[in-house]
């Protein structure tokens, strides 16, 4: 298996991002104990104030999808989802680097 990342945006409904960015960081103590997962990592953007970014990078895809199932993160997603007006992901294919 080689490994997954994926960089995803968030875009908070007007003047709530930091409602969105909040929640998202206090429960991000979900994915400290997740398998898989190296690193998941929330960003605010810096040139639109509705935007969140962020990049994670898994042990493996296997192990980003057994994450989706996972009671706690399928809880927060539901709890956040009325702050979110939109979103995308683009998935990538790590070959290395500082921090790999």
């Amino acid at each position: 298996m080689s490994k997954f990342a994926m960089f995803g945006k968030l875009t908070a409904h007007e003047g709530k991002r930091e409602e969105l960015a909040e929640m998202m960081l206090a429960s991000s103590a979900t994915l400290n104990d997740m398998e898989g997962c190296i690193y998941y990592i929330l960003h605010a953007a810096e040139e639109d104030p509705n935007d969140l970014w962020i990049t994670e990078l898994w042990e493996s895809q296997e192990f980003h999808a057994a994450s989706l199932q996972n009671e706690k993160v399928l809880e927060l997603i539901g709890r956040c989802r009325h702050l979110i007006a939109g979103g995308s992901a683009v998935k990538v294919r790590p070959l290395g680097g500082k921090g790999f």
